[in-house]
């Protein structure tokens, strides 16, 4: 197989501050021209309403229908989990997020803002495709795991309407999938038994919201956010990597931050890419640096950003 060829694009928050552009007129037409994209940490303070970031990676979610949103939760030392007499066998879950519909679609207003009267609403859009399309894509991957294990998280009890297409969307995949043990938890129930005991789960699908703050538990478990990876997939299409965590603006410039998110999204990539040995490769020499406590403090370790790095890469 051939090398990567790979090509930057400069829109950065520095590009949109000099520009006023956040992504150019044709720049959803040029992300489609890619295999794949990996992007970074997106969100400056120097934009305050978050244009920047949204623009792009939002934008680029629903625009290139980027519809699985991808989170792996696996604990690479023990020492990292914060339960109690927990074992890297505990916590090796995956989290598959809707990632173009429900809450964040932006579909609502405000009326008389900024007064005492003021009205905010927000719509959750769920559609029959949306939701069918991740909850089979969810199937599809338990029965690629030793455990074949699928658990489907929403709110039916209290979301009566939007939730009851969830229910009757996984009833009916659920009989097209015999051989997975599937299986529904109510949202709070599901965060509440992930720190009670994570062994008990292997694949995890829910929507938007849900699944952003359920995956911030899940790094969590995994050792904080700085160890967390994720992919906006649309199979056979440019899909985007990047890592779980956003920026952050005061570890800037200061050789402090973890890199690992970021490796393991790459990672993510390469065997999207069907590199799938190269990718087994990458996590193994992470795996490997975090065990023997190379990594940044924030993992228990006292490298910098770039130290860290270098020692994976000598692990390569």
């Amino acid at each position: 197989m051939g090398g990567l060829e790979l090509e930057t694009l400069p829109w950065s928050a520095d590009h949109y501050l000099r520009s006023g552009v956040t992504i150019p007129p044709d720049g959803y037409a040029t992300l489609r021209s890619f295999d794949a994209i990996l992007v970074g940490a997106l969100g400056d303070p120097r934009v305050p309403d978050n244009r920047h970031a949204r623009d792009i990676l939002l934008g680029t979610r629903f625009e290139l229908d980027l519809y699985v949103n991808r989170r792996p939760v696996r604990l690479l030392d023990e020492r990292l989990c914060p339960l109690k007499n927990r074992s890297r066998a505990d916590v090796d879950f995956i989290v598959f997020r809707e990632n173009t519909e429900g809450l964040y679609v932006g579909v609502g207003g405000r009326f008389k803002p900024g007064t005492d009267d003021e009205v905010a609403i927000q719509e959750e859009v769920n559609t029959y495709k949306g939701v069918n399309r991740i909850v089979r894509h969810a199937f599809e991957a338990a029965l690629g795991r030793p455990r074949r294990r699928l658990c489907m998280a929403d709110k039916s009890n209290a979301m009566t309407h939007g939730h009851a297409l969830w229910q009757r969307v996984f009833a009916e995949a659920r009989k097209d999938y015999p051989d997975v043990e599937a299986s529904h938890l109510y949202i709070d129930a599901l965060a509440m038994f992930m720190v009670q005991d994570p062994s008990q789960f292997d694949v995890i699908v829910t929507n938007n919201l849900f699944g952003d703050i359920i995956t911030d538990i899940g790094a969590a478990l995994q050792g904080g956010l700085g160890m967390a990876a994720s992919g906006n997939i649309h199979p056979g299409r440019t899909s985007m990597f990047e890592p779980v965590h956003g920026s952050a603006p005061p570890l800037a410039g200061k050789n402090v931050a973890n890199p690992v998110g970021a490796i393991l999204s790459a990672a993510l990539m390469l065997g999207h890419l069907g590199r799938v040995e190269d990718a087994r490769r990458v996590e193994a020499a992470v795996e490997q640096a975090v065990q023997a406590g190379e990594v940044t403090r924030d993992a228990g370790g006292s490298l910098g950003t770039r130290e860290a790095g270098e020692a994976i890469l000598k692990r390569l």
